[in-house]
């Protein structure tokens, strides 16, 4: 009697994880709210440059993150609203975290490869190495690079935003919830999609459509927006040709250090009907890169991070109570391989 039971027993205990395995968790619900997307998974990047394959790992005791696909399934379909829209409802590049870095700047900082060199007299990025995922190529001068919304600004409006309040557009617009959000990239290549959805446009490169068209569907199901018939289709399509097993990971991988989740889900975008009101971010010269020797009110120079990349040449700064000069070459007089200005001892 006893060794059948024990049998039993062992029995039960291979079919009970089995039965929990086929347990479906983070949907996003079929009236296009928001929901939480298996908020105790974590979001990975597979990548030797960045953002080329969004991949997920879940955590113990999940069950994954869901399929761009079943997200995609519960997206509502129907005809945008085509009128009305104007780029002044949505404020950009706003400063809601009240650091002195517009949102332009925070995704800079965050989104350079190296450590981008900010102007110490406000905040203005002055350089930094930045991969462009729609094109496959890097870029070093902020000019070279635009901060794409991914879900477009008249494209978030004919898909439901000209119905919100004008705080919770704000709040679309420079949303550094998350790293899905807004990406840098390329100038021409900004242009290029303009307010294009995967209908009329899609990256040169390949190896980042799957992630293109999952952060598109998890945009688009975070803020309860629709899909008109055409990009509803089309991303069904390209998403069962080559991206099936491409899967969502929750919401909360900020880009910005302050007021972000590092983990689990963010809260649903506030909607209310008072804009939030920030401080105006400090002003940066207007034409010319910024005189880093210029005297701050205190006279003091400025703190830089030694061997981050510097502009204008001969500017000086200080770290840790040691001076360092803008250079070309290193303190031997050997130049630079790349030709760029750096932060050096002097």
């Amino acid at each position: 009697m006893n060794s059948q039971l024990s049998k039993k027993l062992q029995r039960t205990l291979i079919v009970f994880p089995a039965i929990a395995m086929v347990v479906s968790v983070g949907c996003v619900s079929a009236s296009g709210a928001q929901t939480d997307v298996s908020p105790i998974a974590k979001k990975t990047t597979t990548t030797v440059k960045k953002k080329t394959t969004t991949t997920t790992m879940a955590a113990k005791g999940s069950a994954g993150s869901p399929t761009a696909l079943s997200v995609l399934a519960t997206i509502p379909q129907a005809r945008e609203q085509q009128s009305g829209y104007k780029r002044s409802l949505f404020k950009h590049w706003s400063d809601l975290d009240r650091d002195g870095c517009s949102t332009r700047e925070e995704v800079l900082i965050a989104e350079s490869l190296t450590n981008a060199q900010v102007d110490a007299y406000g905040c203005k990025v002055i350089a930094g190495d930045w991969y462009s995922p729609y094109d496959n190529q890097r870029y070093s001068y902020p000019a070279d690079v635009d901060i794409d919304h991914v879900v477009a600004l008249k494209e978030a409006w004919d898909s439901g935003a000209h119905s919100w309040s004008a705080a919770k557009r704000e709040q679309f617009a420079n949303d550094l919830s998350d790293d899905r959000s807004l990406i840098a990239v390329k100038d021409s290549e900004n242009q290029s999609k303009s307010d294009k959805d995967p209908s009329n446009w899609i990256p040169k490169n390949s190896a980042y459509l799957c992630t293109y068209l999952a952060d598109w569907v998890a945009i688009k199901a975070r803020w309860g927006l629709s899909m008109d018939t055409s990009e509803w289709g089309r991303i069904k399509n390209l998403l069962n040709a080559s991206c099936k097993t491409t899967t969502i990971a929750p919401w909360g991988s900020a880009k910005g250090a302050s007021g972000s989740s590092s983990s689990g889900s963010a809260p649903a975008p506030a909607d209310t009907s008072t804009p939030v009101v920030t401080p105006a971010p400090s002003a940066a010269p207007s034409t010319g890169a910024p005189d880093l020797t210029a005297p701050s009110s205190s006279g003091a120079v400025p703190t830089i991070k030694p061997g981050a990349y510097c502009s204008p040449e001969g500017a000086k700064g200080a770290s840790n109570g040691k001076s360092y000069v803008c250079a070309k070459t290193n303190a031997s007089g050997t130049p630079y391989t790349d030709g760029r200005a750096r932060w050096r001892q002097g």
